[in-house]
């Protein structure tokens, strides 16, 4: 199921944005914002202290704080 959400993440993003694997977190985007793709379960573990990061967290309805709904990203495209 991680396989297919990063998947859809940059499938959305790659094809107008700049996608790049990280260390800490999942991908940086532009070389400037850091995601961590998951479920809704996912915390901020992985990206603590890490400059304007976030959550792109599936089986979400409404982003809270720094979690941003999964299926927001397919507006992007």
């Amino acid at each position: 199921m991680g396989n297919l959400r990063e998947t859809f993440f940059v499938n959305q993003l790659g094809h107008e944005h700049t996608v790049e694997y990280i260390e800490r977190g999942d991908f940086r985007i532009n070389r400037q914002y850091s995601f961590e793709v998951g479920g809704k379960n996912k915390t901020t573990e992985q990206i603590q202290g890490v400059k304007n990061s976030f959550i792109a967290a599936d089986d979400i309805e409404y982003g809270t704080d720094k979690k941003i709904p999964l299926w927001l990203f397919g507006f992007l495209y």
